[in-house]
């Protein structure tokens, strides 16, 4: 198993995938089972330089069992805003032996740029999007710079921002992969069930999306997957998957 952060100094040189791209690999994967689909992706060389990125919440063992199954040396890009449950990370470090993923890069927010602009730690508490910007966006920016594609572990079930998502996208010219997009909570638990997967400590807890720890609450019955992140704030994402324009540097 190798670990490795992503260096400060890497250029952000984006390849030239376009939308139409897009639109034939969802037409050509339509219907067709993840699993195939991954294995055909890996093994053409469709997605040139690519990596998973992962919360290693509740569900993200389903996706990186099936990219283990396809490829376990398809990197795996965790990133750590040093706000994370110890469960987390302790849960990333079961699944990754557990599936004998090959690599595994953490990536961490600028020490820097904490010091600057979150000293005392506390901006999620007044600035949440802000800290996001800081602790995750810039991170995962970082460590896509290398890549030609990268895929997520999105769900359109998981919230209303997330309907009609496509296996497909083009993202600040990069292909953007959701292999799980069209899955529902039912596949997530029969797949969870027939290989024996494990669970996220905390979702027994009432945990259904985890993040980080002071912005991550338990979810109520009824309530939507992810009511239990930045609760009380007018806020549902946290910017990863919004895209960004080029050469626009983060506001923190």
């Amino acid at each position: 198993m190798a670990e490795a952060a992503r260096k400060l100094d890497i250029v952000d040189v984006r390849p030239a995938f376009t939308q139409a791209d897009a639109d034939a690999l969802n037409a050509r994967f339509a219907g067709v089972e993840t699993l195939t689909m991954l294995k055909a992706l890996f093994a053409e060389g469709i997605l040139g330089t690519t990596a998973v990125v992962s919360s290693f919440g509740t569900e993200s063992a389903v996706l990186l069992h099936l990219v283990a199954r396809a490829d376990r040396s398809v990197p795996v890009i965790f990133v750590d805003t040093l706000k994370m449950f110890p469960e987390t990370l302790a849960y990333r470090e079961q699944l990754i032996a557990a599936f004998g993923i090959e690599n595994s890069w953490v990536v961490e927010p600028d020490a820097a740029v904490l010091a600057a602009k979150d000293d005392k730690g506390l901006r999620w508490s007044y600035d949440p999007d802000g800290c996001c910007e800081i602790r995750k966006v810039e991170p995962l920016k970082r460590a896509k710079a290398g890549l030609d594609s990268w895929i997520s572990g999105r769900k359109a079930f998981q919230s209303v921002t997330r309907q009609n998502l496509p296996r497909f996208e083009v993202e600040d010219g990069r292909l953007k992969i959701n292999p799980l997009g069209d899955w529902v909570k039912p596949d997530l638990e029969a797949y969870f069930t027939e290989h024996d997967l494990p669970r996220h400590p905390l979702e027994a807890e009432g945990y259904l999306s985890i993040g980080c720890q002071p912005c991550t609450s338990k979810v109520q019955p009824g309530e939507d997957p992810r009511a239990g992140r930045w609760r009380g704030w007018e806020k549902v994402e946290c910017g990863i998957h919004v895209a960004e324009k080029l050469g626009e540097e983060p506001v923190f």
